[in-house]
């Protein structure tokens, strides 16, 4: 398969995704686009801005991985992630939280964090990033704000932009861009974009997010020494399933093409 031939097999699964569909994909030096600078809620691919400017704040010594944050009962929301069901703990490390926030998205881990690092933080390195369409404006599962028209907002080529900086950027060490590869690599729900993916030669770091007719996930997929960066972002969707099916064909066409060319 050649790359004409993925862009095809790609437009094909989005023109016929029931719902409003776009992707931003760099692989082999080329770049995909499908309405890749249309803006969407972003859910929990706010993560990914979130957990770079935790990065840059640790190697700023403005926060210390090691430090542990105390866990109320308050703090714990929703009825997914890890926090809101473990009981008698009563602080967890930076780092931890960092991870829990990614691997199972855990949501009041995430709102500890964004407490810790500032919002406004937050918002002034996604600036710095050039992610035009992005902000955070919202804590997790804060429904009232959503409510009030304080969301938060992305695009599928923001969110690679992010991606992309937060393995090969200069802005970040070796060794926090090492940790940010490394907790995307240790992502649990992989029933997107990885579904199809053969993980004994193809490693697909990703982050997935959901909402009510939103289906979203992005991933920093490493085959050898190369790099494929993509986000697939849908809405409208009247059913999961229909965007969940369209990511993981995607998926599938990138592995296709990966594992194609390997052979050649």
């Amino acid at each position: 398969m050649n790359i004409e031939q993925l862009k095809k097999n790609v437009y094909s699964e989005l023109a016929g995704c029931k719902g409003r569909a776009s992707l931003f994909m760099e692989i082999e030096g080329k770049i995909i686009e499908f309405n890749s600078q249309e803006v969407y809620q972003s859910a929990s691919l706010i993560k990914i801005p979130i957990l770079y400017e935790a990065l840059r704040q640790i190697e700023a010594g403005i926060i210390s991985p090691d430090e542990h944050v105390i866990i109320r009962d308050s703090d714990k929301i929703g009825d997914t992630g890890v926090l809101q069901a473990i009981h008698g703990v009563k602080s967890y490390a930076i780092k931890d939280l960092l991870t829990l926030m990614v691997i199972v998205s855990d949501n009041s881990a995430t709102n500890l964090i964004i407490d810790l690092l500032r919002m406004e933080s937050i918002n002034k390195t996604i600036r710095s990033l050039l992610m035009k369409n992005t902000i955070l404006q919202r804590k997790m599962l804060d429904f009232q704000s959503i409510k009030s028209g304080m969301d938060n907002f992305t695009t599928a080529a923001d969110i690679v932009t992010c991606l992309k900086k937060g393995v090969t950027g200069t802005a970040l060490t070796k060794a926090s861009r090492d940790t940010f590869l490394s907790i995307l690599n240790q992502q649990q729900f992989r029933e997107k974009l990885p579904a199809y993916m053969n993980e004994e030669y193809i490693i697909a770091g990703n982050k997935t997010g959901e909402l009510p007719g939103l289906e979203h996930d992005c991933a920093i997929v490493t085959f050898g020494q190369n790099r494929t960066f993509i986000a697939v972002l849908i809405d409208n969707l009247t059913d999961p399933e229909i965007g969940k099916s369209a990511i993981r064909q995607i998926g599938k066409h990138i592995n296709d093409f990966i594992r194609g060319n390997s052979t050649r």
